[in-house]
């Protein structure tokens, strides 16, 4: 399987199956990567309707030229609790991608992912904005949206400045907004099957819909609802695997 950065002929490939239609995944198997490596190159690069390869591969450039050289000294020293920087930032990159597939902003992604990977789960507007380099105002926008879908919440701390956190109990907070959110529609749905007569195609159609949104609603909640303590526990901790015994 090829390794390594993607090629423009890669980068190509891409654009001409987005053009087509195809899935990430089959056009990862068609280049014989992985469907990660896909699915991030086009998701920083517009998204599957704004994908140029042309303009993809500079800006992978650009990026390349920016990024620091390799100290001679040997590896760049390990990040906080001896974790492999270089293998926490990939990993950042693939998290803010894969939140971006679910319909986030770029921004409000990588707000997002710096609070889940920061052990303490809240950080200023200050420190997001020094550890993204980006403007404050960008950490703002991004910030208000994020708190409109229940994703983030801020809290006053000792300085009465505002931290943003991210905790356990959002993901059950936004599962829930996410099931209600589709509770007007419903509403509307219905209002439209009795306007228009029942017994009608359209009126079926709406009913079917509504009908449809609605027990989805409702058993995304009920399934929350079940599910919230696993929020609230430890994960076990990992197995360590029992010495060899010497053979006879």
């Amino acid at each position: 399987m090829p390794g390594g950065r993607l090629s423009q002929q890669e980068r190509q490939q891409i654009a001409l199956g987005l053009a087509d239609g195809l899935a990430y995944a089959e056009i990862a198997r068609r280049l014989e990567r992985p469907t990660s490596t896909v699915t991030r190159e086009v998701m920083r690069n517009g998204g599957p309707t704004a994908y140029r390869a042309d303009l993809a591969h500079r800006a992978t450039e650009r990026r390349a030229r920016r990024r620091p050289a390799a100290s001679p000294h040997g590896p760049a020293a390990p990040g906080p609790g001896g974790r492999d920087s270089e293998a926490v930032a990939d990993y950042e990159e693939t998290l803010t991608t894969v939140l971006m597939g679910s319909g986030l902003s770029r921004m409000a992604a990588r707000v997002l992912t710096c609070l889940f990977t920061t052990d303490a789960g809240s950080l200023t507007a200050a420190e997001l904005a020094r550890r993204l380099q980006v403007s404050p105002a960008s950490i703002s926008k991004a910030i208000a949206f994020l708190e409109s879908q229940s994703l983030v919440r801020r809290e006053r701390d000792d300085r009465r400045r505002d931290r943003y956190i991210v905790d356990d109990e959002l993901f059950f907070q936004a599962t829930v907004a996410s099931a209600r959110a589709n509770e007007q529609l419903v509403a509307t749905a219905r209002q439209g099957a009795a306007l228009l007569g029942a017994g009608s195609p359209a009126a079926h159609r709406l009913e079917n819909v509504a009908r449809f949104l609605d027990f989805i609603g409702e058993s995304m909640i009920r399934a929350a609802e079940q599910a919230r303590e696993i929020l609230h526990t430890k994960p076990a901790p990992a197995a360590v695997p029992a010495p060899a015994e010497d053979g006879a």
